[in-house]
């Protein structure tokens, strides 16, 4: 008789972000006539810029002629995307980062899940609290966790860093040894970052404990500050102890399309294996490599033109951010995030909890927003809500908001 992985039966209800669906869907369905504003997940609005559409379409012509037809993809990526990528996100930045040492992937989501893989099931994670759930959740199927305490709302062998507002959602370092931590800034949810100096200190307690930092950096575009880092690898060190996650989604609109890419030093190591050589395996085993035509559509992203039109593109949901954060602040809310993030974290009114502040703007103001509790215990009576609805949704959102 089979079996099956049982740590899929631990995981407490269905993903987060499904559970906002189906009580979205319900809700509609029963009210029809009601217009619901989603400023829930954090999936783009604003359509793809010119110059990524442009080289689209000439990669389609490519691949219609047997001349330039391209079949497989390289495992790690085409070069061309991955020296446009070491040149512009870490040669300019100053960052010793090679094209042979950058993953291509379809996405930051699939990599922050699949990078335990290349990890002993003994490892000790340790998460910011709140957190992106994509990491506890892998964790927890590949059955590293231990057991779930539902009153807490904490996996026995996970550390949490708890994210509070005394340390503007700032993680402190553990005082437990965690093997891996996982690290997201600017962050999701909160919206908050840390200085590029506080960055290094992670960066020196990882080498200290002999730790792994899996840095997921998919929200950099959007850093407005000097004092933040775009990538950990501004950070001496780094090299030795870090893997980075980035995205297409978020700076360039390619949540439909799907692209991303993660970075593993070749000074990684453990003994004297290479985590490079371990992700390089998986990468090929079990991966057939984004399409030829997104690649190109990403090597475009670092075009002149591409960079000006995602900037404007950066700015658009960025003053979405703005409005929101200055609207709710006029209204009482306590909130935060917003400056160097597309997500904005506000404490839910009258002592409530996330989930029936949830269903209250839903019933009361149909604006669909992500509730705290879902990214961690330490969320709870948090609300996260994005700027990357259109400017008119997002302006009748807030007044909705307001008007309660």
């Amino acid at each position: 008789m089979f079996k099956i992985n049982d740590n899929y039966l631990k995981l407490p209800g269905s993903y987060l972000f499904s559970t906002i669906g189906k009580k979205v869907t319900a809700y509609t369905q029963a009210n029809p006539d009601k217009k619901i504003i989603r400023l829930g997940i954090g999936d783009v609005t604003q359509p793809l810029a010119p110059a990524v559409i442009e080289a689209m379409h000439h990669a389609v012509d490519e691949m219609g002629d047997a001349a330039t037809f391209r079949g497989y993809a390289p495992d790690l990526g085409y070069e061309f995307l991955r020296n446009a990528i070491a040149d512009n996100d870490y040669k300019a930045r100053g960052c010793e980062i090679a094209a042979d040492e950058i993953f291509v992937s379809d996405g930051a989501k699939c990599d922050s899940g699949n990078i335990q893989e290349i990890f002993s099931l003994d490892n000790k994670i340790a998460v910011c609290d709140p957190v992106y759930p994509v990491y506890v959740d892998t964790n927890v199927m590949a059955g590293r966790t231990g057991t779930y305490d539902a009153a807490k709302e904490t996996w026995s062998d996970v550390i949490y860093m708890p994210c509070l507002a005394e340390n503007n959602f700032a993680p402190q370092l553990p005082k437990e040894t965690p093997d891996l931590i996982y690290l997201c800034f600017p962050n999701n949810p909160t919206g908050s970052t840390i200085t590029k100096a506080q960055l290094q200190e992670w960066v020196d307690y990882a080498n200290k404990v002999g730790a792994v930092i899996i840095y997921d950096a998919a929200y950099e575009a959007y850093i407005s500050e000097e004092d933040v880092a775009h990538s950990i690898y501004e950070c001496e060190g780094a090299r030795t102890c870090a893997i980075e996650l980035r995205s297409f989604s978020k700076n360039a609109g390619f949540t439909g399309v799907r692209l991303g890419f993660t970075v593993i030093p070749k000074d990684l190591k453990c003994g004297d294996v290479t985590l490079h050589s371990l992700w390089a395996r998986r990468h090929g085993t079990k991966y057939n490599g984004a399409p030829y035509i997104i690649q190109r559509a990403g090597e475009a992203v670092y075009s002149q033109a591409g960079k000006e039109q995602l900037k404007n593109q950066v700015a658009y949901y960025m003053n979405n951010a703005k409005y929101i954060l200055n609207g709710l602040k006029d209204a009482g809310y306590t909130v935060s995030g917003g400056v160097n993030a597309p997500y904005i974290w506000l404490k839910a009114p009258n002592q409530m909890t996330s989930w029936e502040f949830f269903d209250y703007l839903l019933e009361n103001a149909n604006v669909v927003g992500t509730p705290g509790s879902g990214f961690g215990p330490s969320g709870e009576t948090y609300f996260r809500l994005t700027a990357f609805g259109s400017y008119e949704n997002t302006v009748a959102a807030v007044d909705r908001i307001k008007a309660l």
